[in-house]
């Protein structure tokens, strides 16, 4: 709590420094992130830092692994200016707007190439979204594909019944119960915990995420079935942005278009070493048997309709013309 509060004042007194502070003088910005420095999303953001770092003049100190807020609370704390800018999970914030969960419905991306396009026809809309609330987005970092962590082979759906399973957004949860799950969401920090007090006991997740947590010390099986391919946003207060040099504003946002692209060729070359990082540690790995891919297409269909009925028509737009370019 003490690291928290002496690094939120130093982001406010960088916030007075910005009125004043022209291209020469070093502009300090706090960020916060959810994941570990092992993770690749993470590597790729200190990538990012270090090429803003050596084209603009601002300075970007890089807390990661929740280390000084929490991920599900970046989001309102760049809102806020409490920091200038943090990586946040887009999954989380169905709640707010069904956009944030479209990319979570099981197989409307099955692979890299879709979630790309997918994530371009999304940009116009998030871009507002965020104008609205005071930030914009810089770029987006794709997870792999997700898979099972159980305690026990996957042969069929009924394995899953009645099984307690940790998912991430409102979306997974709807599918993990459609499975037969008793499925709960659950921030990424507390998934240890939750095993060893049986509140869960297995996940729904990505191989980076199964490496994050150690899921060999709780589940022996990972049954990868691709499905979904969601996504990560590093954000900025606009009040922040805006306060910078045209140049600096340049250099961030060329740094960005970099690790954009940057984070989807390394999250697509990451999958099977990180598969191989789970079997090494005493995992059994596979792929979903049939049986298991085609109910989650048929539960991502039903999912589909579910959100045409609470998005707004400039959402639904954006669907149908994904759907009309596949």
């Amino acid at each position: 709590m003490g690291k928290m509060k002496t690094l939120l004042a130093s982001a406010a007194m960088g916030a007075g420094m910005l009125a004043t502070a022209g291209s020469a003088q070093a502009v300090e910005w706090i960020m916060a992130s959810g994941y570990p420095d092992s993770n690749f999303l993470t590597k790729n953001v200190k990538l990012f830092v270090e090429d803003v770092k050596a084209n603009t003049s601002v300075d970007i100190q890089l807390n990661s692994n929740d280390s000084l807020i929490k991920l599900d609370a970046i989001k309102t704390a760049v809102q806020r200016g409490q920091i200038p800018i943090g990586e946040i999970r887009l999954g989380v914030y169905g709640n707010e707007d069904p956009m944030y969960v479209l990319a979570g419905l099981p197989f409307i991306a099955s692979d890299y190439a879709d979630a790309w396009l997918l994530k371009d026809l999304q940009k116009e809309y998030f871009d507002a979204i965020f104008k609205k609330a005071g930030m914009r987005v810089l770029f987006y970092q794709p997870w792999p594909g997700q898979g099972f962590y159980t305690k026990f082979p996957v042969t069929k759906v009924d394995d899953f019944k009645g099984k307690k399973l940790r998912i991430y957004s409102t979306a997974t949860q709807k599918m993990g119960e459609m499975l037969g799950f008793d499925a709960t969401i659950l921030p990424f920090a507390e998934i240890p915990q939750a095993f060893s007090t049986g509140l869960i006991e297995a996940l729904f997740t990505s191989p980076q995420t199964g490496i994050d947590i150690q899921a060999w010390d709780n589940t022996s099986n990972f049954t990868y079935a691709g499905a979904i391919f969601s996504k990560n946003a590093v954000i900025v207060s606009e009040k922040y942005f805006a306060a910078l040099s045209a140049e600096d504003q340049a250099g961030i946002l060329a740094a960005a278009e970099k690790a954009e692209l940057r984070a989807w060729e390394m999250s697509a070359e990451t999958t099977a070493a990180q598969i191989k990082v789970l079997t090494d540690n005493g995992m059994s790995a596979g792929k979903a048997p049939e049986e298991v891919t085609a109910k989650m297409k048929t539960i991502g269909l039903e999912m589909m309709k579910g959100w045409r009925e609470g998005a707004s028509p400039e959402a639904n737009a954006i669907l149908d013309r994904y759907l009309a370019l596949q």
